[in-house]
């Protein structure tokens, strides 16, 4: 973060499966004097790094605590079960959590999800990280839930993964703290909420400037002519009569 009397700089977290590279180039573009570092931070941490003032923002998925944050929602992510790539659940294209009632599905610490009650039967423990159930999926012990982009992230050629309909979603935010909504902060956000650079967000639209009408020519009335005899013609003055 910016300290006082130093140069201006924006540090942006983000968890683990969230992709910000698209919205860092645009940043690149539009502020090349405001350099943006990216830090990662595990999901169960997240908040808590804004709340510190450690991070300007980050990308974070919902539902979390958000006490004294504000939050955008950005985008919803699919939830898939990933499961041995010879597992039964295979066979289709998609999958209900009924389907794992008789699974043992893993519930990792960090879970995001935020299930009132997840599917399957429980493990006796649950995993640390979803990295590390991951591990456990592999090794035959269980099947996890997650964002399809965790799945992504943590790809084992051993490994395939199936969206699973009615199971809770992950939602990516960005979050910030309350009344810290800095020029920074607004400048991220236009560019997450693909705003263009000419956009007038947070600024007054331009005064414009009024200019006198000139009537058009059929609306154009010649000025009245004075002491004019009567008779005489537009062109000049009264002819002679002519003779028969």
């Amino acid at each position: 973060m910016t300290e006082p009397d130093a140069a201006p700089s924006f540090t942006l977290g983000y968890v683990p499966g969230v992709t910000p590279g698209k919205w860092v180039r645009i940043w690149q573009e539009r502020t090349p004097g405001v350099p943006l570092e990216l830090v990662q931070v595990g999901a169960a941490e997240a908040a808590g790094r804004v709340r510190e003032r450690e991070l300007d923002a980050v990308l974070l998925r919902l539902p979390t605590d958000r006490t004294g944050l504000h939050a955008i929602p950005l985008y919803t992510e699919t939830t898939v079960v990933v499961v041995p790539k010879d597992h039964v659940v295979t066979a289709a294209d998609e999958v209900h959590t009924g389907d794992l009632a008789d699974e043992l599905v893993l519930h990792p610490l960090d879970d995001t999800l935020g299930w009132a009650r997840p599917p399957g039967r429980p493990a006796l423990d649950r995993p640390a990280t979803t990295a590390d159930a991951i591990q456990l999926v592999a090794a035959g012990v269980g099947v996890l839930v997650v964002p399809q982009s965790l799945a992504r992230l943590h790809h084992r050629r051993d490994l395939t993964y199936r969206p699973v309909a009615d199971a809770p979603q992950s939602q990516v935010a960005l979050s910030w703290l309350e009344d810290e909504t800095t020029d920074l902060v607004e400048q991220f956000i236009g560019i997450v909420r693909g705003r263009t650079v000419n956009s007038t967000r947070g600024r007054p639209p331009a005064p414009k400037q009024s200019k006198a009408k000139r009537p058009a020519a059929d609306e154009r009335k010649p000025a009245p002519r004075r002491n004019q005899p009567r008779g005489a013609s537009r062109g000049g003055r009264r002819g002679k009569p002519r003779r028969r």
